[in-house]
C-alpha cells in the first residue's frame, strides 16, 4: 500500500468505519509509475489543474490549459508541460521552485473520468523539451509518486466547443491577451510588449476590459 494516509486521515475513516474500504481502494487504484491506460489519457487532455503551494503554506489551484499532447509522459515515472506566457506574477513557477510538491488533475468532462497526479517537479528555463512546445518559457518536469483514478460519480458532463484562441500554434504569431490593452498597465508592462496596446487597436479602460471578459473575450 501507499502512505497517502495519515493520522487525519484514519481518524475520520474510523469515525465513518471506512478504514477498511480505503485501504481496499488504496490497493486497487494507487499507482507509483504510469501505466498505459492513464498515459493515454493525460496525452489526450487540452487543459489540466495544478496544485502548487506557496511560501505561507496557502495551496495555489491553477488552470493549464493547451492542444492535447502538450503533457508528455517521458517514461514510467516522469510527466512534463511547457509553462507559457501568463500574467507575469508566475505563481504557480515560483511556488514549485520553492517547494516541488505538486499535485495534477486531468478531467474529461465528456465521458466522465479522471486522473490525480501527486508528484515532484522541477522548472527549467532551458530544457531540451522547450523547442517542442511552441510559445514555452519553460518546462516543468513531474517525478511521479502516485496517481489514481477517481469515481466520476460528480462529475457532470459538458461538451467541449472550441479551443481557445489563444493557444500558442507552430509557424503563428502568438495572440497577447486584452487585459495588456490596459491603460493602468501601460507603465508596468515590459519594455519589449510596451507596443502591444497600439498594436491590438489602442488602449482601453478597465470597464472596456471588464465587458470583454463578461463575453468570455479577455
Amino acid at each position: 500500500m501507499s502512505n497517502i494516509y495519515g493520522k487525519q486521515h484514519r481518524a475520520l475513516q474510523d469515525s465513518f468505519d471506512t478504514r477498511k474500504m480505503a485501504d481496499r481502494i488504496d490497493e486497487l487504484v494507487i499507482v507509483s509509475e504510469i501505466p498505459d491506460e492513464h498515459r493515454g489519457f493525460i496525452e489526450s487532455r487540452d487543459f489540466f489543474f495544478l496544485t502548487t503551494v506557496d511560501h505561507r503554506g496557502y495551496p495555489t489551484c491553477s488552470h493549464k490549459g493547451g492542444y492535447p499532447g502538450f503533457v508528455k509522459a517521458l517514461d514510467e515515472k516522469t510527466l512534463a508541460f511547457p509553462s507559457l506566457d501568463g500574467n507575469g506574477m508566475y505563481l504557480s513557477m515560483g511556488n514549485i521552485a520553492a517547494n516541488p510538491k505538486i499535485g495534477m488533475l486531468f478531467i474529461d468532462f465528456e465521458t466522465p473520468h479522471r486522473v490525480r497526479v501527486h508528484g515532484n517537479a522541477s522548472v527549467s528555463r532551458d530544457d531540451p523539451l522547450l523547442k517542442e512546445f511552441h510559445g514555452a518559457e519553460m518546462i516543468v518536469r513531474v517525478t511521479i509518486e502516485e496517481m489514481f483514478i477517481n469515481c466520476p460519480r460528480y462529475i457532470h458532463r459538458y461538451q467541449r466547443v472550441e479551443s481557445s484562441r489563444y493557444t500558442p500554434q507552430p509557424e503563428c504569431e502568438i495572440r497577447p491577451p486584452q487585459w495588456k490593452r490596459l491603460d493602468v498597465m501601460q507603465d508596468a508592462l515590459p519594455d519589449r510588449e510596451k507596443h502591444l496596446a497600439e498594436k491590438m487597436g489602442g488602449e482601453i479602460t478597465f470597464e472596456e476590459y471588464a465587458e470583454m471578459v463578461l463575453k468570455g473575450e479577455g
